[in-house]
Formats: structure tokens, sequence, C-alpha cells
């Protein structure tokens, strides 16, 4: 059985939060109907908490909620030699944590927004064994691998 490792950083998965539908949304359901197996770092959940009480406190509780029926993993937290290769590529250091956080866990796709820190960074496409992209992006990779299973059956 196809279960890829979905690493979401923050802006993902307040994404996920914040609106009830949308590409971020569909990947917490897909890990609640344990299709996929989805995880953030510490320091995700650290951010995500301090997003939610800044700007939604209102959310806390479904914050709480959706991580449990996601079933959202804590990533091991990655050493600090692949940290420090990462903020080779990364300027901002907490992204760079993410980054390295993703990689050591073995991740199959990292879920982002950030334009800055990722998605608009060419070279990260270059240096890691795996796609960076948005929820919808994903959402696309993984039909992809989908279809490529059902044609090999």
């Amino acid at each position: 059985m196809f279960k890829p490792r979905l690493f979401l950083d923050t802006s993902a998965l307040f994404a996920g939060i914040w609106s009830a539908e949308g590409g971020a949304r569909m990947l917490l359901k897909l890990g609640e109907a344990d299709a996929v197996q989805l995880m953030v770092s510490s320091q995700v959940l650290h951010e995500i908490e301090e997003v939610i009480r800044r700007k939604a406190p209102q959310f806390l509780s479904t914050l709480a909620v959706l991580i449990d029926r996601s079933r959202i993993n804590i990533a091991l937290a990655s050493p600090e030699p692949l940290v420090e290769q990462c903020k080779l590529w990364v300027s901002h250091s907490g992204d760079a944590r993410i980054l390295a956080d993703a990689w050591h866990n073995a991740t199959e796709y990292l879920v982002t927004l950030d334009k800055v820190h990722f998605l608009d960074v060419t070279v990260l496409s270059s240096q890691l064994p795996f796609p960076i992209g948005t929820p919808g992006d994903c959402l696309t990779w993984y039909r992809g691998k989908l279809r490529g299973l059902q044609d090999i059956e």
C-alpha cells in the first residue's frame, strides 16, 4: 500500500486549520483516512501554537483535534550538521531546521506555502531527495503516484 510521508511546515498546517476547504485541509483528511503519513517537527508545533494564539485563538481546540484526527507524527530532530548544510540554501534558520528535519525523517514531500524561504528557492530542487510544493502541488503529485501504481497493476 502506497502511503507517502508528507512533512507539513507551519504555513501548510495553519492553512489546513484555518480553512475547512482547500488543499491543506484535504491533506489533513488524507491523514485521517490513513492514506498518507503526516509529519511535523516540534518546531512546527511550537510555531503553529504561537501563530494561532496570536491570530486566531478560537482555533486552539481545532488545532488539537485536527492533529489528533489527522494522525500527525512528530518528526525526530535532525543532527546539527544537517541543519548547517540546510542553512547554505535557506537563509532563515528556523526554516533551515524544518528542512533538515524533513530530510532527516525521510519525507517524500515537503508541503509549504512559504515562497520566500522554500518555494522560490530554485537551488533546493537540485539538492534534495524530495520535492517541495504547495498543498495543491502535493495533491497533484500524490494523484500522479497513485495513477502510476494503478498502471503497474
